[in-house]
């Protein structure tokens, strides 16, 4: 007699995030994979996609309210949520759902840096989610990540993206450690996380090297082949700027909350601060907040290290964080 799959809803599926976490759900074979999707979105390329990964795609909104929300995941067992930053506060009415249609496990969208309250604004946004969670006594597992790879290398020449200078700034000296992941294995991992009754109603950090923004520069430097041209465009930020640059831009934001640019620069300068001067965005500081380490849970996991990504990211036509 065989033994039914777990049935697994993602929401934000078509995501970054959530590609890589449909992904390695599916390529585990241990899981039936749903995705919500809203109405407008039915049709798109991405929801098609999904359907021919053999995705049941169910239709919905996080602002559909909780009653429909619960018929949404009938027969759900886990519920991931990799939804976009905008969208973090607005996982309630979901969670409430799934408490009712009595799903065993949930799991907020982190999938980021972790640290303090009162840093990272949007940081605090899920840190806020995972209390509400709590205090309904959902069942439940944080996950985060550490940094993107794809965000942590100076970018050559040939790249198109809009914020390539930020990628030759060096904070505070650059010698505080980071943990680092490639977001494309963020799903691998996140589908062993959920399947281990240790993870459950605890925290786990995904990383796959541990390296400090001057080893990131160098790394770099050596696999793009343009070393002494990106060597020269290093920009050094001290503390005391990044915390003027940070100043600024939220004076900018909270006198237009519509202002993109402004809540960008700040958000940006807000992870800048909590990673290369606060030194948040480590292993000691995960396992003194109660992090368990996913490297300890999984060692059968293949390493990956930075050096290797960069192989991989230096030889795409037009590297930038959408790539890789």
């Amino acid at each position: 007699m065989s033994t039914r799959l777990p049935l697994v809803l993602v929401l934000g599926a078509t995501g970054r995030t959530g590609q890589s976490i449909v992904q390695g759900l599916l390529a585990s074979r241990n899981f039936h994979v749903a995705a919500l999707v809203r109405p407008a979105s039915l049709s798109k390329p991405a929801t098609n996609a999904l359907r021919a990964s053999g995705i049941d795609v169910r239709t919905g909104d996080l602002h559909d309210g909780t009653e429909k929300l619960t018929k949404a995941m009938s027969g759900v067992d886990i519920l991931i949520s990799a939804v976009s930053t905008e969208m973090v506060p607005s996982q309630k009415d979901a969670i409430r759902a799934a408490q009712a249609a009595g799903v065993k496990r949930v799991i907020p969208c982190d999938f980021g840096p972790l640290g303090e309250r009162g840093v990272v604004a949007a940081h605090d946004q899920k840190l806020a989610i995972q209390d509400f969670i709590k205090e309904l006594g959902v069942p439940y597992t944080f996950i985060d990540v550490g940094w993107w790879m794809q965000l942590a290398l100076p970018l050559p020449e040939r790249s198109a993206f809009i914020m390539k200078a930020l990628t030759y700034e060096i904070y505070n000296n650059g010698g505080a450690k980071m943990l680092l992941t490639a977001r494309d294995h963020i799903g691998t991992y996140v589908a062993r996380i959920i399947a281990d009754s240790r993870t459950l109603n605890n925290a786990v950090i995904i990383w796959e090297d541990e390296r400090t923004q001057l080893e990131q520069h160098e790394i770099g430097e050596r696999a793009s082949g343009e070393g002494d041209a990106l060597e020269a465009k290093r920009i050094y930020v001290t503390a005391e700027e990044l915390k003027q640059r940070h100043a600024t831009a939220k004076a900018e934001h909270e006198k237009d909350p519509t202002n993109v640019l402004a809540y960008m620069n700040k958000s940006w300068s807000e992870y800048m601060l909590s990673m290369h001067v606060l030194h948040e965005n480590t292993l000691e500081n995960a396992k003194r907040l109660g992090y368990l380490d996913a490297r300890e849970l999984y060692p059968d996991m293949p390493k990956y290290t930075l050096e290797e990504f960069a192989e991989e990211f230096y030889s795409l036509p037009d590297p930038g964080p959408v790539c890789g």
